[in-house]
């Protein structure tokens, strides 16, 4: 009986112990990632999503699946004018890894086609001699996600031109590095 007991107290005891791991979501998303984009600003934009990081196809470009869009040297942010979600950005100045805590407030939304919350020029130095252009170094984009909870931070590393028609490129490769913040809090 003795043995019975100490049997039991043994089994209860390992079995309270052992947890399932029911979250297997990670709670941080790093990476580099490559997207090509139309180079001419009446062409369609190129959607992204931090949470998979994925390019997000043109026809749903009218959901919240998306976070960011892009073409040729424009930034759009899923809100208001630009898509239903609740996205916005901010432009820190400093570096990559010197942002650790996403801010709480003073995000930029496109609140009109014209008012975006990512200003054209903002984060690029352009060379009017060769025509080409540059992301500033030091400047690094904060999102809040199109699901308004999730914090997203960006830095872009490249802008290339891909290949050419006659004069002009066809796509222009950005490589960018982020972290994502997949529960919502806001330290990266």
């Amino acid at each position: 009986m003795k043995r019975f007991f100490f049997f039991a107290i043994v089994a209860v005891v390992f079995f309270s112990s052992c947890t399932k791991d029911t979250d297997s979501t990670p709670s941080v998303v790093s990476g580099t990632k490559t997207i090509a984009v139309n180079f001419s600003s009446a062409s369609q934009f190129t959607f992204f999503r931090f949470s998979d990081s994925s390019v997000v196809v043109n026809t749903d470009s009218a959901t919240n699946k998306w976070d960011f869009g892009l073409r040729f040297t424009t930034f759009i942010v899923n809100s208001n004018s630009s898509g239903p979600g609740a996205a916005g950005a901010i432009l820190l100045d400093g570096t990559f890894d010197g942002v650790t805590t996403a801010p709480t407030t003073g995000y930029a939304y496109d609140t009109t086609t014209t008012r975006r919350a990512i200003k054209d020029g903002s984060w690029y130095n352009y060379n009017g001699a060769t025509r080409t252009f540059t992301p500033k170094a030091g400047k690094v984009f904060v999102f809040k996600t199109a699901n308004g909870t999730n914090y997203a931070k960006m830095e872009l590393l490249s802008a290339d031109y891909a290949p050419f028609t006659g004069m002009f490129p066809t796509t222009i490769l950005y490589k960018f590095r982020y972290t994502y913040q997949a529960n919502g809090s806001t330290t990266f």
